[in-house]
């Protein structure tokens, strides 16, 4: 609260569930002190559920618990389909709506294109989606499981096991600096996500994160130890 008063921002932006970078998910009473906070300082919220279908069981959302009084709810299949499918949706009041798809005009420049909504309808009315999104939970809780495992013999612990997607947030061995660790594996063709990547505050100097769908390449955990040992 102290924070919002000095600093009086206007927008708060954040997933609510499978958070990126943790993977973690936000618990009810967190959910209502965000909202009570908002709403006592104005202050809109844009909840992005991108990654939302990759939950085994949904959880609270904000959007749900606030009404959509002060809460804009965004999503996307672009994580569960296709990169290329730039197709998404938007809840948020009904005042709001005009200026926002206005927006999405003016920065998107027309929206995703008939082709894309046509298949994406195509792949929703015909029944298959559910049992693709099933399919890809299943294969992610493994990745998750087998990669956790290999990082863990290598000294790197995950912050946390998310109940879903493809992330992990995960400690390096101490004294290790991520962005340090990152510039020795692209000498070997490797491409890390260091911590300070995804810390304004710069203060997550310790940490990495992983994506487990590209893990099983077994270049990776050799080059990851060689990266750490220099």
């Amino acid at each position: 609260m102290a924070v919002l008063a000095a600093e009086k921002p206007r927008l708060y932006i954040t997933n609510s569930a499978l958070h990126n970078p943790t993977g973690a998910t936000l618990s009810l009473q967190t959910a209502h002190q965000l909202l009570n906070a908002a709403a006592a300082h104005s202050m809109t919220i844009v909840e992005d559920d991108i990654l939302a279908d990759f939950e085994p069981e949904p959880s609270p959302r904000l959007a749900a618990l606030d009404g959509l009084g002060h809460v804009i709810l965004i999503g996307s299949f672009s994580k569960t389909l296709s990169a290329s499918l730039r197709c998404g949706y938007i809840a948020a009041r009904a005042d709001w709506i005009e200026d926002l798809i206005d927006l999405q005009i003016a920065t998107g420049f027309g929206g995703p294109g008939a082709f894309a909504a046509e298949a994406l309808t195509h792949v929703l009315k015909g029944g298959v989606y559910r049992k693709h999104v099933e399919d890809l939970r299943s294969r992610l809780t493994r990745a998750r499981r087998v990669t956790a495992d290999k990082l863990r013999r290598i000294g790197i612990e995950p912050w946390l096991m998310p109940r879903g997607g493809f992330q992990l947030w995960c400690r390096l061995p101490e004294g290790c600096d991520s962005a340090a660790v990152a510039r020795a594996a692209l000498d070997e063709n490797v491409v890390l996500a260091p911590g300070n990547v995804f810390s304004a505050a710069q203060s997550a100097a310790g940490m990495m994160r992983f994506n487990v769908a590209h893990c099983d390449d077994p270049r990776l955990m050799p080059a990851l130890e060689r990266a750490m040992e220099r």
